[in-house]
Parts: structure tokens; C-alpha cells; sequence
């Protein structure tokens, strides 16, 4: 990969490494951590729910090409009227209040009935939610929105723990991605400067500024930040109108 793809963008995620996130989406992670638990127990529970529910997941038997990695995952009919491009970080609170609360209930009355399909954006604001985004991308396709669904329900454990790449590891192994090809996965220079990239192109293109922002329709609408089911729903359905 040229220099040039990690150039300022990478600058900035480092920046944004060594001093943490700002604003709002600063506070909201503090204040998702705050009360403490017991993080261990909970991670568990949520990573055996999960797997179960999907049966044992097999090892690998290779990590996916760069560009394979990088291709964008769809839930939902392809051919779905309108299209939802949802930018997030892995450690954005409010990103994850969307897929826990907000999302299973576009699945069942629009995504599951045709009308709408949803593409994941990675915006990673920090260096754990780059490797989050990287361990989902490095996941077989057939369970990169299942990997979603568990870094955002542990989100405040694996993010505020004291090595979250140790406890991205731990969800990798659960989900079928071993430690050795977690690590590889995590070295692999033209992924990372490749999820960064489309970062700055997501900045230029729609004028991203935070997350979550969602696109639909190529920018016919969008919304930003953390939003009501009814907010949803009125974009929605404005979009489906003949």
C-alpha cells in the first residue's frame, strides 16, 4: 500500500489514540461505564447467547483477501427500495444504542420485509474500534453482522477493558476467528489503511462528521447521532412514498 492512504487520515486516528474521544461521543462512553460490573461474567453470557444461537462456529480455514474483507456487507434484499448506509465506531455509545434497541425493530418491519437494506459504514473513532472493525471484517461474511451484533452488546466491556484487544481476541475465538489469525488479521497493513481510507472518503463524500450518521439513498436523506425508532421510521417511509 503507498504512504499515501494512511497520510493525514492515519495522523488523525492516531491523534485521536493518544487523546481519546471528544464531545459527546466522549461523554457518552465515560458515562456508559461508570456504574461498573462484573465484566468477565457479562462478556461471556452475551458472547455463549450469541454463538449458541448460531451453533458452533467453526474455525477458519483461511482469513478472507484484502478486498474480500473490505466489501461491503448487505443485511437485507439487495434490490430493497431504500438503502441505509450506517456509519458508526465500535466504541460509540450511541452507535450502539442504535444496533441493540433501534435496529431489531427496522429488521422486523422494514429490512425483513423488503423495503429497506442496510450497509455498515466503518467509522472508527479510536484504535480499539479499528481492531473491532477489523475482527468483524476478518469473521466469515455469512457472520460479519452477528460480530456486529456482539461488539456493540459487550461494547463497554471489551472498550473500557483494561487490554481490549485481549478481550477482541476472546470474542474472536468464541465467533470461529483463532488468536493466530487475530493477530494476522490485526497486522494486515492494506486492511487497516483501507477501513481509514474509506474513512476520509466518507468525510469527503457525505460530509461525515460524527457517529452515527446514516445515508439514504445516495444522500436523499440522513440522520445523525442518537435518534428515536419514530425518527427512523418517518425518513423511512417518506423514502418508500410513490
Amino acid at each position: 500500500m503507498r504512504q499515501g492512504l494512511r497520510g493525514a487520515m492515519h495522523q488523525k486516528l492516531e491523534g485521536a489514540v493518544r487523546q481519546g474521544l471528544n464531545g459527546a461521543v466522549h461523554q457518552g462512553l465515560n458515562s456508559a461505564v461508570r456504574g461498573g460490573f462484573c465484566r468477565g461474567i457479562r462478556l461471556v453470557a452475551i458472547l455463549a447467547g450469541f454463538w449458541l444461537s448460531l451453533g458452533a462456529a467453526a474455525a477458519l480455514a483461511d482469513l478472507p483477501s484484502t478486498e474480500a474483507a473490505l466489501a461491503d456487507r448487505v443485511l437485507g434484499d439487495a434490490n430493497a427500495p431504500v438503502t441505509m448506509f450506517d456509519f458508526s465506531s465500535m466504541t460509540c455509545p450511541h452507535c450502539a444504542d442504535f444496533h441493540t434497541k433501534t435496529l431489531p425493530e427496522l429488521k422486523t418491519r422494514y429490512i425483513d420485509t423488503g423495503k429497506l437494506k442496510l450497509v455498515f459504514r466503518d467509522f472508527p473513532l479510536d484504535r480499539s474500534a479499528l481492531h473491532a472493525a477489523m475482527l468483524a471484517r476478518c469473521a466469515p461474511a455469512a457472520r460479519y453482522y452477528g460480530f456486529l451484533d456482539v461488539l456493540f452488546k459487550s461494547q463497554a466491556t471489551w472498550g473500557r477493558a483494561p487490554d481490549p484487544k485481549k478481550a477482541l481476541a476472546q470474542i474472536g475465538a468464541l465467533g470461529g476467528v483463532p488468536a493466530a489469525d487475530f493477530e494476522t488479521c490485526l497486522a494486515t497493513k492494506a486492511l487497516e489503511d483501507g477501513l481509514i481510507q474509506r474513512t476520509y472518503e466518507a468525510q469527503k463524500q457525505f460530509n461525515i462528521k460524527s457517529t452515527p450518521t446514516f445515508i439514504f439513498n445516495n444522500g436523499a436523506e440522513r440522520i445523525e447521532g442518537g435518534q428515536s425508532l419514530e425518527k427512523f421510521q418517518e425518513v423511512i417511509d417518506r423514502l418508500l412514498k410513490p
